[in-house]
This record gives C-alpha cells, sequence and structure tokens, in this order.
C-alpha cells in the first residue's frame, strides 16, 4: 500500500534560506523569533526554538536552500516514497543531520528542493519561548498552474482553497499534507521564489504577545493585524532584514475533506479586515 502526502501526515519541519550575511541574519531570528542560535560553521547558522527552525547559510540574500517536510512515521515516509515512485517522479537521496537515514528530496516546477524525512530525536522540539511552530512556506511563482499540478496530481496534497483572478487564471493555490488549511501555497507573481514563511501561534492571545514581542525589538509591523479569507486565520507580517516576509499566524482552519472552495482575487479575499497586498 502506498500513501499519498495527506495520507502520509506530513509538515513541515524547517527551511534553509541562505543570506548574504548569515551571521547578522541568525542573530536577528535568534533575538526576533525567539530561537537560540548555533554557529554550525563559519558559514552555517542553525536557530531553534520550539517547533521551529530555520538552518541559515552563506549566499544570496532571500535565496531558498531548501524545504524540510517531516513524517511521523518511518512507515509512512516509506508508503510515501512508494506513492511517488509510482507516479514516476524523480527522487533523490537527500542526506541531512536533521533528519535519520533515509529522508530524500524531489524538485518542483520552479527548482524548489522539498524534503521529506523523519527528524532525529535530538531536533524534534528543543527549548522554551513564545509559541510559534513552524508551520507553512507560500511560494511565489510564474505559474501556479504548474504548481497546482505537481503538489496535488503528484505528490499528493489536497486543494483547500483557490484564488482565480477575473480572466479566469489562477492567482494562489492553498495545499495541504496533513489537517491544516495550508502547508505549502503559492502566489502568482513575477518572480520564482520564496514569498513568505509562517508560524502558527494557536490562538489570538499568543499573536499579542508576538507583537509586544517584536515591539520590544524596535520590529514594526508591515502588514496586519487581519484575518485572511482561505484557512480564516488571524495574522501579521513583518520582514527580516534580508526582506523576507515573515507571518504569525493563528486559528488557522483545520480541513477533514472538504471540497476545494474558489475565491475572487480581491482585497477582502486576502484580508476580511481591511487593507491587504496583492501579488499580481
Amino acid at each position: 500500500m502506498t500513501l499519498s502526502a495527506v495520507q502520509a501526515d506530513i509538515s513541515l519541519h524547517h527551511l534553509a534560506i541562505a543570506s548574504n550575511n548569515p551571521d547578522k541574519l541568525a542573530n536577528f531570528y535568534s533575538n526576533v523569533m525567539g530561537m537560540k542560535l548555533q554557529k554550525k560553521s563559519n558559514n552555517e547558522f542553525l536557530c531553534e526554538g520550539p517547533l521551529r527552525k530555520i538552518i541559515i547559510t552563506k549566499g544570496e540574500d532571500k535565496g531558498l536552500n531548501y524545504v524540510g517536510m517531516a513524517c511521523r512515521h518511518d512507515s509512512n515516509l516509506k508508503k510515501f516514497k512508494e506513492f511517488l515512485l509510482d507516479k514516476k517522479i524523480k527522487v533523490s537521496e537527500f542526506q541531512s543531520v536533521y533528519f535519520d537515514a533515509g529522508s530524500f528530496s524531489v524538485i518542483d516546477p520552479d527548482q524548489n528542493i522539498i524534503c521529506f524525512g523523519i527528524p532525529k530525536e535530538s531536533y524534534k522540539n528543543t527549548s522554551t519561548g513564545i509559541n510559534g511552530p513552524l508551520q507553512h512556506i507560500t511560494f511565489a511563482s510564474l505559474d501556479v498552474e504548474a504548481f497546482q499540478n505537481f503538489y496535488h496530481n503528484q505528490l499528493g496534497f489536497d486543494i483547500t482553497d483557490r484564488v482565480v483572478a477575473v480572466d479566469g487564471t489562477l492567482a494562489t493555490c492553498f495545499t495541504t499534507s496533513n489537517h491544516e488549511h495550508h502547508t505549502i501555497a503559492c502566489f502568482k507573481s513575477d518572480r520564482k521564489g520564496m514569498d513568505h514563511h509562517s508560524y502558527e501561534a494557536g490562538e489570538w492571545n499568543y499573536i499579542k504577545d508576538w507583537c509586544d514581542h517584536f515591539a520590544s525589538n524596535h520590529i514594526q509591523l508591515m502588514w496586519g493585524p487581519g484575518r485572511h479569507g482561505p484557512g480564516n486565520n488571524l495574522f501579521v507580517f513583518i520582514e527580516d532584514i534580508d526582506g523576507n516576509w515573515i507571518e504569525v499566524s493563528a486559528e488557522l482552519e483545520t480541513v477533514h475533506g472538504r471540497p476545494t472552495k474558489n475565491w475572487p482575487q480581491s482585497e477582502r479575499t486576502l484580508n476580511l479586515w481591511g487593507k491587504a497586498i496583492l501579488r499580481s
């Protein structure tokens, strides 16, 4: 028996991003996102908080090295790999100090590397701090249809919501690999790469705590508080020092096989409470 991504119950575990000044960016995540900082080498830093991990390496600003997705059980990981092989998807071995042996990766249509594995015991959960597990990543892409086809038809993610432009083209696609509204999503844009990554605070009061924490570090909100239409979650956004967008979300919708919903491309879809940042 094989398992699709949703059936395998896969979640976002860590991100590996690049920066021209990784030391400075790592200190930002340590202070502003409440993470312990470990220097792995002169060119690699691990920022780790409760259920949130960012690996920062030397490279071009705003670069995404890879996305680390976690399975709960080794049997699920193996059955998901079999699912991909049955789909004739190219699967590559991916050695990671954060995952047990047996992790592997695929490459999506925009050349994003998505790695799947079982977290090593020492990297499952560490430290204390404000609640905010790393929860989803959203891409920018020239071709959201290709994103939808790959993640839904090839990897077996479920489509929860889509945003459709006036001309009928796909502006946004939200996909999930578990019970959360989305774990990987995509906005149509004039570029490819990472649009933002998000931490799920869980409850509204935690967003208040995060905003007070940002204020104590002299970080202004760039967007929010607001409420998204798709996902129905509360949100605030900030930027890191390289210009990467960071979302802190709360009360994200949980889904259990509901039909996909299409939304119009409008400010109200992106923010039921007020102004929105339209990508295209």
